[in-house]
């Protein structure tokens, strides 16, 4: 029986009708129940990959568990790609119209970072133990039960494990896929989960744009070379002339300096200072004009030095290090009104966020994404205190599952 078959012969269902006719399905009441009973199986995965290092730029180890699990799982077509993004399909025709689910992989924690889990109760403890091994888990949580209760799609599905989210990773894995008009051009929408809960979902990408600026003199002694340019004072000055512009309340607006460094003695002029600097906006035009005036003041301050006549031998460099794309879905947007319908269902009282994820990517692209989370609740997130609760993690599977299904079709 189809799932998306109407009350009315004369009228589409709605999303709501479409939901509460999927919940009903038997198949669904059975991956349900399976979903609520494997929380022993869910917590033993989430600790054991929450032990893989999986630093930035360095997710192989994690890439192969997670590959061996796909496989395990009866997922078809498993593969790693050259970054070291992992997929599976629910079906093995490629063929049939294509839903993504993804959820990163990489975690924010340098090579070298002791990782170790341990359960409390119904909390669970360790690095990256709620971001972002509680989505990877998340995901596993629902290709298993979609095979235990034999449930088949319409249409096919494609999970992701991918590389890159976390900070300087600057989306990588999800900009690699949706380069690549194999992908771009098939998955129709894609759904993101990332961390915990079930109170909101993301249908608005936080644009970024980051940089790393440099000055550069000859350096010298204190004493003997006083006189000649500072590249410490300089981009001080630069900085401090940048951190008066003037930012708007609406659209949000920020930007931060939250790296500095430069010299290596305190009698010595160093011969370069650099920092780090964190723009971000819900407003791509925004964005343009902040990173414009921070290209202003560092321009400035180098040709007040460099002026003819002064003899300074100073020069500056501003290099990206970061660009993280703005986009907004739109207010009817299937997938927007495929998760509100499910959350009305579930009781759920969920609120839209604005938030940098892995979904600016294909948002950017056109295509219709949103980011939710795996349910539970989680805290501590990028410390080595990170925690996630289990309580109720299974509302949040059965959201993704009903979400899923409303988005694929599904024929019992």
């Amino acid at each position: 029986m189809a799932s998306r078959t109407p009350a009315s012969e004369s009228l589409p269902a709605t999303p709501q009708q479409e939901v509460a006719a999927i919940a009903e399905l038997r198949a669904v009441h059975s991956a349900f129940l399976y979903l609520h009973n494997q929380e022993h199986e869910f917590r033993r995965w989430q600790m054991e990959l929450a032990e893989v290092a999986a630093p930035p730029f360095g997710e192989q180890a994690r890439s192969e568990w997670l590959r061996k699990r796909f496989t395990a799982l009866g997922l078809h077509h498993v593969h790693v790609d050259e970054l070291g993004n992992v997929f599976g399909f629910i079906h093995e025709d490629r063929q049939l119209p294509l839903t993504g689910v993804s959820a990163h992989i990489d975690t924010v924690f340098p090579r070298g970072t002791k990782l170790h889990s341990y359960e409390e109760g119904n909390k669970l403890f360790g690095p990256g133990i709620s971001d972002n091994a509680a989505g990877v888990v998340a995901m596993l949580a629902i290709v298993s039960a979609l095979k235990q209760a034999q449930i088949q799609p319409e249409g096919n599905i494609v999970f992701i494990g991918n590389v890159g989210e976390e900070g300087e990773g600057n989306l990588r894995g999800m900009r690699h896929i949706f380069a690549d008009p194999a992908w771009s051009e098939t998955i129709r929408s894609l759904l993101v989960i990332d961390g915990a809960g079930v109170d909101t979902y993301v249908n608005r990408a936080l644009g970024s744009k980051r940089f790393e600026v440099t000055f550069r003199g000859p350096g010298g002694h204190s004493w003997s070379d006083f006189g000649i340019a500072n590249p410490i004072v300089l981009l001080a000055r630069a900085l401090a002339e940048f951190s008066e512009t003037p930012i708007p309340d609406n659209p949000r607006t920020t930007f931060n300096i939250g790296v500095i460094q430069g010299g290596t003695s305190v009698n010595s002029i160093p011969e370069s200072a650099s920092a780090r600097v964190d723009l971000r906006s819900a407003s791509t035009d925004e964005l343009k004009k902040l990173e414009d005036r921070l290209r202003q003041a560092i321009s400035s301050v180098h040709k007040e030095v460099s002026s003819p006549g002064n003899g300074q031998k100073v020069s500056f460099a501003i290099e990206s290090i970061g660009d993280r794309p703005a986009a907004e879905l739109a207010p009817n947007a299937r997938i927007v009104q495929v998760i509100r319908a499910v959350d009305a269902h579930l009781r759920i009282r969920s609120i839209p966020r604005l938030a940098s994820t892995d979904a600016n990517i294909p948002l950017a692209f056109g295509k219709e994404a949103i980011t939710i989370g795996s349910g539970g609740d989680g805290g501590g997130a990028h410390t080595l205190r990170e925690w996630f609760d289990c309580s109720n993690r299974d509302l949040g599977l059965k959201r993704i599952l009903l979400a899923l299904l409303a988005l694929t079709g599904v024929h019992e």
